[in-house]
């Protein structure tokens, strides 16, 4: 999984919204020659949302991507996901994930 997680990297790495693109649709046929159609369907389906910040200036685009709130959720869910450490199938690592989610949207 980790050669995915480059290859999503590296459609965001490119220097033109143009070349994203490109590059996403490059990705996405290798993510269907890996066997990982639902993942190939999902960047073709949501590059354009990913890309929205691009039509921005350069410097606010970290403002854009992140902040504090979305960081300290992301390293809730990745605490609580390693305590658990093996998962039997995807739903039960869900589980987790989605409760964390759950109480966050509740309390906000």
């Amino acid at each position: 999984m980790k050669a995915v997680a480059l290859m999503l990297k590296a459609i965001h790495s490119q220097e033109s919204k143009e070349a994203a693109r490109e590059k996403a649709i490059q990705v996405a046929e290798k993510l269907k020659a890996m066997k990982l159609a639902k993942a190939a369907q999902k960047v073709e389906d949501s590059i354009e949302e990913t890309l929205n910040y691009r039509d921005f200036p350069t410097r606010h685009w970290t403002r854009i991507r992140t902040n504090n709130t979305i960081e300290r959720l992301n390293r809730e869910i990745k605490r609580r996901t390693k305590a658990i450490s093996a998962f039997p199938d995807r739903q039960s690592a869900l589980m987790p994930v989605c409760a964390r989610l759950r109480h966050v949207a509740a309390t906000n």
